[in-house]
């Protein structure tokens, strides 16, 4: 039976009410995290700041970015993930996006992630799958393929979503449902609702957040269909014109320069607020200009105003202490304002951070850091937001600083 997500009907449902779209602002709390990691910071300036801001009145911030809503808790780009996200004051919500069979759009964070986001795999509709459940054999581990391109919309509503997860040694289905991060709970994953992105944007609109949608690289070839890249592009701006959302509320996203430079020049007022994203890949040195390969004075002739790199661009090691790198000091002064993702997303600090943070894995030393790579990132970078896995932490620190 097709599963349709009635926001009214949301509105009555315990422990997720919704206010609609004419009410007041979502009430914001922060929750026992913030001041948790401020409590294991050494004592200094830092401590001492936010410290003092323990009984502040939670409230909303543009600065605080949910990065598939709060995942660290829920599963990513539901419904519960962002109304999570817009209790935890992110004043800007994301939805990646990308396409069905039918070519409608939805919200995940890869065209070819349902294996290991929704129960697909133990549903009807596995054998539809670009690639079956493959069952783990000796040191090959296992494996399936599954893409929102392979089914309809119709399809897509009828699949429960999870926490993002498989075990690699399973050798059922129903096993590879398993291997959630250990630094990641299933406590709220049951019962959780898929979205569309017309639903992303009347959801977020209900919460009274902003929009940050993501337009992900198709796994399949493009033209689909006759569906062609700059299609997707437009039906993107599209769904955020026919709901009547301002472009002024909307920071449209795409690692695929080509995707941006589109907006810029077909959809002008969406395009001046468009973003780049770039990522650390091998041989990239955060302090050596020769391995850079973004030309931020082009970006910005080219009408680029927005450059989001992940966290480990943006941040060096310098004589022991967390700092901005070169990278972001240079994107700065090229005009171009900087996003950073992602915060907590990495898991625990004292084993050094992961991709995130391998820029400055050799001296993080416990979760404390999160707070100080934050503060470096405000103070000193000067980024115009963050995105986390759990925004009440950025929410906290940019009230208490005064973002």
């Amino acid at each position: 039976m097709r599963k349709l997500i009635s926001f009214a009907a949301l509105a009555l449902t315990p422990g997720m009410a919704l206010a609609d779209a004419h009410a007041a602002a979502t009430p914001v709390e922060y929750g026992p995290r913030p001041a948790y990691l401020v409590d294991k910071l050494p004592d200094g300036a830092l401590k001492d700041k936010l410290a003092s801001c323990m009984g502040q009145d939670a409230s909303k911030s543009d600065f605080s970015i949910g990065h598939r809503g709060a995942p660290l808790m829920f599963p990513e780009h539901t419904v519960q993930s962002n109304v999570a996200a817009a209790r935890m004051g992110a004043g800007i919500l994301e939805c990646d996006v990308t396409f069905t069979a039918d070519h409608e759009l939805v919200c995940r964070h890869a065209q070819n992630d349902l294996h290991t986001t929704t129960n697909i795999l133990v549903s009807d509709l596995a054998e539809k799958c670009t690639t079956g459940f493959t069952a783990a054999a000796g040191d090959t581990p296992a494996s399936a393929e599954c893409r929102t391109s392979d089914i309809t919309l119709e399809e897509f509503r009828t699949l429960t979503p999870k926490m993002d997860s498989a075990d690699n040694t399973a050798t059922t289905a129903e096993d590879y449902q398993g291997g959630v991060a250990t630094f990641r709970t299933q406590l709220y994953s049951d019962k959780a609702d898929l979205m569309t992105h017309a639903e992303s944007i009347d959801l977020f609109k209900s919460l009274g957040a902003k929009f940050t949608p993501e337009l992900k690289s198709a796994s399949v070839e493009m033209p689909h269909d006759g569906f062609s890249q700059e299609d997707y592009a437009q039906k993107l701006v599209d769904e955020y014109v026919a709901a009547g959302i301002p472009a002024s509320d909307v920071w449209p996203q795409s690692f695929n320069l080509d995707d941006v430079l589109y907006w810029v020049e077909n959809t002008p007022e969406f395009g001046k607020q468009a973003v780049y994203l770039v990522q650390w890949e091998d041989g990239f040195d955060e302090q050596n200009p020769e391995t850079w390969a973004e030309d931020f004075a082009d970006l910005k002739a080219k009408g680029v105003n927005y450059l989001a790199p992940s966290l480990n661009m943006l941040l060096t090691n310098k004589d022991g202490a967390i700092a901005g790198s070169d990278y972001a000091m240079a994107a700065k002064e090229a005009g171009l304002t900087l996003i950073a993702w992602t915060l907590e997303r990495s898991g625990p600090l004292a084993s050094g951070g992961g991709w995130y943070f391998q820029s400055v894995n050799d001296i993080v030393k416990d979760d404390s850091d999160y707070l100080v790579a934050l503060d470096v990132l405000a103070q000193d970078v000067g980024v115009a937001g963050v995105f986390s896995d759990w925004p009440a932490t950025v929410t906290y620190y940019a009230n208490c600083m005064g973002l």
